[in-house]
């Protein structure tokens, strides 16, 4: 058996947590519901995937700023959309 290197578990984990939040970024953008979507975890959520990428710069580990770095595109969207229904303009 050959043994794994930990930095390819790491990108393996990356991976699979930060394709997890596509699919409600993609559901949230093609119906526009976001009522079911709590407003303070993703904004908890968005700001920690902000800050372990700031994390993963500054101590160059690519598996967390990458992931966090690729994660925090659908959470933004989500976070916006969230934010934009709550607070429709008109």
């Amino acid at each position: 058996m050959f043994p794994m290197p930990a930095e390819f578990i790491g990108y393996a984990a990356a991976s699979l947590t930060t394709l997890s939040f596509f699919p409600q970024a993609v559901k949230t953008l093609r119906s526009g519901d976001t009522r079911s979507i709590s407003l303070g975890m993703y904004a908890l959520f968005t700001s920690g995937v902000l800050l372990w990428s700031l994390y993963g710069l500054m101590v160059a580990d690519g598996p967390v700023l990458i992931a966090n770095l690729i994660t925090l595109i659908p959470a933004a969207v989500v976070l916006q959309r969230k934010i934009a229904a709550k607070h429709p303009s008109s």
